[in-house]
């Protein structure tokens, strides 16, 4: 890994803020900011369909760089506008029946529910969630069981919860998925960037995420990996358009054989650069280093809360770089702009983002901590300093 003087000289929001919300939008590094400026500049001088035109080899060069990410090849990538418009382009392309069995976890992300909620009522479709173990996280052999009781048409699982510091066993339940021919979605939006992702180890149909957080890219950007199994097939989104189809007859259409056919025709192109150019620039530092660094970071935060008498409400038996405590008695908004009053960024979980495990855990909101390999143990140290006096 770099030297940390290193890689906080090429963050320039580390020169003014203390940022513990990498698990809302990550501060983005120099390289990353100064590719979509000049691409920018570029649509200005030359036009946008032909700054496109000029500059397809770099374009090309995300699906390279993602591919590498994922572990697997740039035809399997698709690019999106966010993390949650990827999980619906996927979702949108099974032909759910009414009575269909959806199986999902107590903890996955609350967009996924919602979603899930509504093809209940529009659909009919059935959603299942499986049991949480009580030291935290879904219970395995309980999926297994309903898997074998239900036949579901489809298994999603969040990867790395939003609200809670928890990794669910993404690998396990793929295994699972594969054995009984299901369809297996996973929300890999809070994972990708901070912990090493493998769509073979993983195995599975689709896997969502973004940018803007743990890898450390620009806002409006996502992707999506879509498997072999699935480009082999003709399956495609509900709404595919002339990037994703081939308009062959009035009343026919090809697919594109990669993973184009989950994309748009329009696109911003800087962002992809962007994009491509934060997964480089994580490459270059090591998801691996990347992860142990952010081990020792929260151990370190865990450590100092604990110090404070504060409850820690994360489970699991592998813990992520989301770190959730509860303040008894606080506001949650005025501890939200008393620590950015100090130059503290953190971020508020409410309830209505988690209500089954909030409700569990008999709280209605948790500050939510998410260091990063570039933060310091001297911010982790200014971090407490202000919640002491916060307290």
């Amino acid at each position: 890994m770099k030297p940390l003087s290193e890689l906080r000289a090429e963050t320039p929001g580390c020169e003014s803020r203390i940022h513990f919300n990498n698990a809302g939008a990550a501060l983005m590094p120099k390289p990353v900011i100064d590719i979509q400026k000049k691409y920018l500049d570029l649509e200005a001088q030359l036009g946008g369909y032909e700054a496109a035109d000029a500059s397809k080899a770099e374009i090309e060069g995300f699906y390279t760089s993602m591919g590498e990410l994922l572990g697997c090849g740039p035809h399997n990538i698709a690019f999106t506008s966010s993390a949650t418009n990827a999980y619906a382009r996927a979702l949108s392309c099974i032909a759910f029946k009414p009575g269909d069995t959806i199986l999902i976890a107590n903890e996955d992300y609350i967009s996924n529910q919602l979603a899930f909620l509504s093809m209940e009522r529009r659909l009919g479709v059935r959603l299942l969630r499986a049991d949480s173990l009580p030291e935290g996280g879904v219970d395995v052999d309980n999926m297994r069981a309903l898997m074998d009781a239900h036949k579901p048409r489809l298994v999603s699982l969040t990867h790395v919860p939003t609200n809670t510091g928890l990794v669910q066993p993404v690998e396990e339940v793929g295994k699972l998925c594969r054995e009984r021919n299901i369809l297996y979605l996973v929300d890999g939006c809070q994972s990708a960037g901070q912990i090493p992702v493998d769509m073979k180890k993983i195995g599975c149909d689709f896997f969502s995420g973004t940018f803007r957080k743990f890898l450390r890219g620009p806002r409006g950007a996502g992707f999506l990996f879509i498997s072999d199994n699935i480009l082999n097939q003709d399956i495609w989104p509900l709404y595919v358009d002339m990037r994703g189809a081939n308009w062959t007859d009035p009343n026919e259409f090809t697919l594109r054989k990669d993973g184009g056919r989950f994309e748009d025709w329009e696109f911003p192109y800087g962002l992809v650069l962007g994009s491509r150019e934060a997964v480089r620039y994580a490459l270059n530092v090591g998801i691996a280093e990347i992860e142990k660094r952010n081990v020792a970071l929260c151990a370190k935060v865990r450590d100092g809360l604990l110090d404070l008498g504060l409850h820690i409400l994360d489970k699991g038996k592998r813990q992520s770089s989301i770190i959730t405590v509860n303040l008894p008695g606080k506001n949650p908004t005025e501890v939200l702009q008393q620590l950015r009053e100090r130059k503290v960024n953190t971020s508020i979980s409410y309830r209505g983002y988690a209500v089954i495990d909030y409700d569990a855990k008999g709280v209605t909101w948790g500050l939510r901590i998410s260091p990063h390999y570039y933060n310091s143990e001297e911010e982790v140290s200014q971090l407490m300093q202000s919640l002491q006096q916060i307290l």
